[in-house]
């Protein structure tokens, strides 16, 4: 294997000289996947890595995401802090452990680099990267639909006859992305030398549609090879060198190829969807913007937020703007629709109170934020996580009632709210039981993990009369004693992969929940173990949206990371027919009590009804 190898790269070392440049290449030293904590042992080999890039001659430096593990506001100030000692010009994007698990939620490292995207030109060379998600919650990588316009018309705008491009993000032009096919449409307009990413943690060339994909090293391969890369474009001869860069030894050559910008046409047919008799399922809105938010919705309005930091309300009936209200950081929290307010939980750490007719703010505090979690407002009282805090709020004096401030993270979904407590689950490996009207805690369970990412963060609790019924990333369904927190049962199964999607039958007898492997799992919520009633594969493929399950008038609605719906009959399970909405995540599902019609929301940024008649 060895002698294959060598023989591999005595092939490359001989091509590139005899394709040596009339010119001077423009030279990149790229870090990918570096992965730092405090005291870690990737913390230590950067800044090594950074002291030989100072010692090199690059035109510049791209750090092409995951810098951290978990995005903390902690943890982006230690790399940056690092980064910062790097002498070549520096252009940053996040990765997917910077957008996915963020206490900020998203805004600190544009606090701290100024933006997630970049453009830049050397030479005859425009450079070109952007964020790509997945935002706060899991799922698939995403291109913001903003930034696919930005990507579009700046490269209109930068791209003059004789240059080319190099296109720099955190995943590859390949199905990681829900919306890459949008992305590669736009590229394929310019003249892309090479699109270049991390997130693999490995070597791989690649193309698509004529786009020469690279993929190149983590900080760390394994086996004490700690290094980055080096990326040579020689415009001149044509031709791209690729070196890996292990520190402490000589470059090596990893790949050498020729410049392409011959593109092909590719043929993406789909079949217009059916809808069985009965059923209506209409696109009622598209923005300009991704929503990542659920929809708050009344007699009149839809609410909801998008990437752009705008609250937005539409008409129902004419899906026209009413009005617009802008924020400082992209909205995740679900608008709280009281009677004559509206409530709106921010990224930039405010709790707003507007005018539902005029959009005019009544009032604002800063609060318990940055906030991702969906709110409940019962009997005129807002209940809501942030982070660290669970609060109460009198939505009409707007003054807090109550503060629970025992969390060691941030609380992402919306709580469960009883007649007389409060079920909610936190990133920091915790499940909670709140009094209602004090905040005291009743009762809290650990799930013994010391990993915050498999914690019951992202989960809306099944609650029952007696009963609670949790899935989360360990893959994990547990149940307890609703009053005194007691775990009843606990079951892992390697071939049932449960992570974070759940939902509750209108009798409250069965807990459905999404597997990762695409199916849909109805449990036994009374039984004193646990007890599967049946299972239905229901299309998906891998799975790991969060989306909630909706149980409503004898059917079960879920949905996918690439925007299909799933419709099954709730009596057997029966799985009646799927629906493809788009190709990126479904947010969740809400029932309009005047019509009872169903609406949800998909991160590209459209809105959708569906109408059982």
């Amino acid at each position: 294997m060895n002698t294959h190898i060598s023989f591999f790269r005595a092939i490359l070392m001989t091509a590139m000289l005899l394709v040596a440049s009339t010119g001077m290449a423009q030279t990149f030293a790229i870090l990918s996947d570096v992965h730092v904590t405090p005291g870690n042992a990737n913390e230590g080999k950067l800044k090594e890595a950074v002291e030989e890039i100072n010692a090199t001659d690059v035109d510049a430096v791209l750090m092409t995401g995951d810098l951290t593990n978990e995005g903390s506001d902690v943890q982006l100030r230690n790399v940056k802090s690092i980064l910062d000692g790097i002498r070549h010009p520096l252009y940053v994007i996040p990765g997917n452990h910077e957008n996915n698990w963020s206490q900020s939620a998203c805004k600190t490292f544009n606090d701290l680099w100024g933006n997630d995207r970049f453009v830049f030109t050397v030479g005859r060379l425009v450079v070109i990267g952007m964020n790509c998600g997945p935002f706060m919650k899991m799922g698939d990588g995403h291109i913001k639909q903003e930034d696919l316009t930005w990507l579009d018309k700046t490269l209109s705008e930068m791209v003059k006859p004789g240059m080319k491009v190099l296109s720099v993000n955190h995943y590859p032009l390949l199905d990681d992305l829900d919306n890459y096919r949008d992305y590669v449409e736009i590229l394929k307009k310019y003249p892309v030398v090479t699109h270049q990413n991390g997130h693999w943690h490995r070597w791989r060339q690649y193309e698509t549609d004529g786009i020469n994909g690279l993929m190149v090293r983590c900080l760390d391969m394994g086996n004490g090879d700690y290094g980055y890369t080096i990326l040579d474009v020689d415009l001149d001869s044509n031709w791209i060198h690729v070196y890996n860069k292990t520190i402490g030894k000589e470059r090596d050559v990893r790949y050498a190829y020729r410049i392409n910008t011959e593109y092909r046409t590719s043929s993406h047919f789909t079949s217009e969807p059916t809808v069985p008799e009965g059923f209506k399922i209409e696109k009622v809105y598209a923005d300009d913007a991704s929503i990542f938010t659920r929809l708050g919705i009344d007699k009149d309005n839809i609410y909801f937020g998008n990437s752009q930091g705008y609250l937005r309300v539409l008409d129902k009936n004419t899906s026209k703007l009413k009005w617009e209200y802008k924020t400082e950081s992209m909205l995740f929290s679900r608008p709280a629709v009281a009677d004559k307010v509206v409530v709106l939980p921010t990224g930039d750490k405010r709790l707003i109170w507007l005018n539902k007719k005029s959009g005019k703010v009544l009032n604002e505090v800063v609060a318990a934020g940055p906030y991702v979690a969906d709110g409940v407002i019962a009997d005129g009282v807002l209940y809501q996580g942030g982070y660290k805090k669970f609060q109460a709020w009198d939505v009409k004096k707007r003054n807090l009632l109550w503060q629970y401030d025992s969390i060691n993270n941030y609380c992402q979904a919306e709580p469960y709210v009883g007649k007389s407590d409060i079920i909610f689950g936190a990133w920091d490996t915790n499940l909670r039981s709140l009094d209602r009207k004090t905040g005291a805690l009743n009762w809290s369970w650990n799930n013994g993990k010391s990993n915050n990412l498999f914690s019951p963060g992202n989960v809306v609790p099944a609650v029952t009369e007696g009963r609670v019924v949790i899935v989360a990333p360990d893959r994990n369904a547990t149940a307890f004693d609703r009053v005194t927190g007691k775990q009843l049962w606990r079951h892992h199964d390697s071939a049932v992969k449960v992570r974070e999607s759940l939902g509750l039958s209108v009798d409250g007898k069965r807990a459905y929940a999404k597997t990762m492997d695409g199916t849909i799992v109805a449990m036994d919520t009374q039984s004193d173990d646990y007890h599967e009633l049946w299972d239905t594969d229901v299309n998906f493929g891998y799975e790991h949206a969060p989306c909630i399950v909706l149980e409503k008038d004898g059917y079960i609605y879920a949905g996918s990371r690439r925007g299909m719906l799933a419709v099954l009959d709730a009596s057997t399970g029966k799985l009646l027919f799927n629906y493809t909405m788009g190709s990126s995540e479904v947010n969740g599902f809400e029932v309009d009590s005047t019509t009872g019609d169903i609406y949800c929301s998909l991160i590209e940024g459209t809105i959708w009804r569906i109408t059982k008649k």
